[in-house]
């Protein structure tokens, strides 16, 4: 079962909500939901903790390399819960853990080497017998919440630079994958970080994260989710600091001299792993009408090939999505499009909660598989006749999260790499490619600031200047 962790202590909720498993709807657990008042008292928990727990930069690289190495050798109990919890299969959930170790030892090298800037005080003129230096603080409370679809590594993106830069975390999970971060917390505390800096609060976002918001107390807010909750959550935390990573219809572009033995399996892997519950994931697959008759073949029979299912087998690749609702929703618009004019040429067909990875082509600009984040194992060809249509077309959405592009030419990926309007643009990389070391984020309406420890860190603090006159 899962607890709260208020104060340094693991307390029930004032409810409980039965958990079950995403492929077969077996119980395995159950979730505390926490009461206004417990909110309350561990917004003032944390916020003291803040005050008074001070972690030098050596002893936060220490706990958080340790937890590391904890979730690491915890790497069969987590594999169990993920299947559980959000329905990966055995490949997606390994990647999950040891990336999620990989973001928290990453951390805690930021941590290590946090530090702000020299000023050249005696610059200006008439300055003399003047030093002037910057630090990093601590902002106090940071407050993570995250998804379902990653949440280990997304967690431990929100959490690990917040502890690297000396803060107190509240952290606010889905409700579909509450116990992942249980266990995170307890890894973590297990590393030697002090239970007070940490705090778990599971609940309803309309409540629960509503009252969050509200509270001054808490310094800054990071948040992996829609972008309707994001305006939310700009709005309310007004002058006080935020990093939202927001929705987004992804595109990748395959130009008439990619290597199509190279890009097709990442096409795959990106569209479909996670069953396309990634805001990375190809939505929008652009393709050189010239290679179209060779390539489009190739890609459907290796689709067709891909093995969905039961994420406990081994063998396969497409689990089940997070819920019913979503499996439903997701076959909905496929078979709108298909009766608007597209042409399905796999897939398309719902066994419980996995739906099969699906290819659409024929689809047009205003179907929803197109223009909205249909977060699932969707993907719809569009064929391009000039770079410039493909590059036109990718830009032509709200959203700005990544992009892929497949080409041998160096002044067409260089040129089209600074054409597309996205938070990051990858070259002969599907758009979900990521590497944890590197900046990530969006623009336009996929949200603002960056993940990436490195990049983190100095969001969750704040630069103090000090000048010494002598």
């Amino acid at each position: 079962m899962s607890r709260l962790l208020i104060d340094g202590r693991w307390v029930d909720g004032v409810s409980s909500q039965p958990l079950t498993d995403k492929y077969a709807g077996r119980v395995y657990g159950e979730m505390a939901v926490a009461s206004s008042a417990q909110v309350d008292e561990a917004i003032g928990a944390a916020r003291h903790a803040a005050d008074t727990i001070r972690m030098e930069p050596y002893a936060r690289y220490q706990a958080l390399t340790g937890a590391a190495r904890i979730i690491e050798s915890r790497m069969r109990q987590f594999i169990d819960l993920l299947r559980d919890e959000a329905g990966f299969t055995r490949a997606d959930s390994e990647n999950e853990v040891r990336r999620c170790a990989q973001t928290l030892e990453l951390s805690g090298e930021e941590a290590k080497r946090l530090a702000g800037d020299l000023i050249p005080m005696t610059a200006g003129r008439g300055v003399k017998d003047r030093l002037g230096f910057t630090v990093r603080m601590p902002l106090g409370v940071i407050c993570a919440i995250t998804p379902f679809n990653s949440p280990l590594n997304t967690l431990a993106h929100k959490v690990g630079p917040a502890l690297a830069g000396g803060n107190a975390v509240i952290i606010k999970p889905s409700t579909f994958t509450p116990l992942s971060a249980v266990e995170l917390c307890k890894a973590l505390i297990d590393a030697g970080v002090p239970g007070k800096l940490l705090t778990l609060l599971h609940g309803p976002g309309g409540s629960l994260g509503r009252q969050l918001l509200a509270d001054p107390r808490i310094a800054y807010y990071a948040f992996t989710g829609s972008t309707q909750v994001g305006r939310e959550i700009q709005q309310a935390a007004g002058l006080r600091g935020t990093q939202l990573e927001l929705g987004s219809i992804a595109s990748t572009i395959v130009c008439h001299d990619a290597d199509i033995g190279m890009a097709i399996p990442k096409i795959i892997n990106a569209g479909f792993r996670k069953a396309g519950q990634v805001c990375t994931s190809v939505q929008r697959l652009f393709v050189d009408r010239r290679i179209a008759p060779d390539f489009v073949p190739r890609l459907v029979e290796a689709v067709r090939a891909t093995t969905f299912g039961d994420p406990a087998d081994p063998r396969t690749v497409i689990g089940p999505m997070i819920s019913e609702h979503h499996a439903r929703r997701a076959a909905s618009w496929v078979d709108e499009a298909v009766s608007q004019g597209a042409r399905l040429l796999t897939g398309g067909k719902l066994h419980g909660r996995v739906f099969e990875p699906t290819i659409l082509r024929n689809v047009r600009s205003d179907m929803r598989v197109v223009c909205e984040e249909i977060f699932a194992p969707v993907l719809s060809i569009i064929e391009f006749d000039d770079i410039a249509e493909a590059v036109a077309g990718a830009n032509a959405s709200d959203f700005g999260l990544a992009a892929g592009l497949f080409t041998a030419d160096l002044h067409t990926a260089l040129n089209t790499a600074l054409a597309l309007r996205f938070g990051g643009v990858h070259i002969n990389e599907a758009s979900s490619a990521r590497v944890d070391a590197m900046p990530f984020g969006g623009v336009k309406d996929s949200g603002h600031g960056r993940e990436g420890p490195a990049y983190a860190i100095r969001e969750m603090t704040e630069e103090r200047l000090i000048t010494i006159a002598y």
